[in-house]
């Protein structure tokens, strides 16, 4: 399989979905959202599952839709636990370009107003803020590229994840 996919990675409400729809169309690619396929195939919400398997049972669903995953020309948005999915993101490093979509926390925080009823792995007593700080190194890890937010509208957003993707992909 070529490395021609587009894997958007970040927190929740980093801008995944919104990003990735805008710039599959662009690219003439398919757009996918992992969660929407992990929902499919268990035929429950995201926050049933985390409720009803616990968060170690629900990362193994998700390493196992992610790693199952067996496409090209897509754009890939994945939920933000993916990173602790270890098989899934070395699937994904070997399918495609990942890109880290980085939001500062405070903006994070103001995108989000029910992190459980969005379907957000959080620990027991764990924090957003808590959360944020944990998954910053994973995503560190395993971008290919990062592309700060910061000072950015969507557009930009879109044109220089698309631009870095070309840069890598050589397309």
């Amino acid at each position: 399989m070529k490395k021609n996919n587009l894997i958007l990675i970040g927190m929740p409400a980093s801008g995944k979905s919104t990003i990735g729809v805008v710039a599959a169309k662009r690219m003439g690619y398919q757009f996918i959202d992992t969660d929407l396929l992990i929902q499919q195939q268990e035929k429950r919400l995201l926050k049933e599952i985390i409720e009803q398997e616990g968060i170690e049972g629900f990362l193994k669903i998700e390493n196992q839709v992610n790693g199952d995953l067996d496409v090209e020309q897509a754009v890939i948005s994945p939920g933000g636990s993916v990173i602790y999915c270890e098989e899934a993101m070395k699937h994904f490093k070997e399918i495609g370009v990942v890109v880290y979509l980085d939001v500062d926390y405070k903006e994070i925080e103001k995108r989000i107003s029910d992190a459980a009823g969005r379907g957000v792995v959080l620990k027991e007593g764990q924090t957003l803020k808590d959360l944020y700080e944990e998954r910053l190194p994973f995503f560190e890890k395993y971008a290919d590229v990062t592309v700060s937010q910061e000072g950015l509208t969507i557009n930009q957003t879109i044109s220089t994840v698309m631009k870095y993707y070309e840069t890598i992909t050589n397309m």
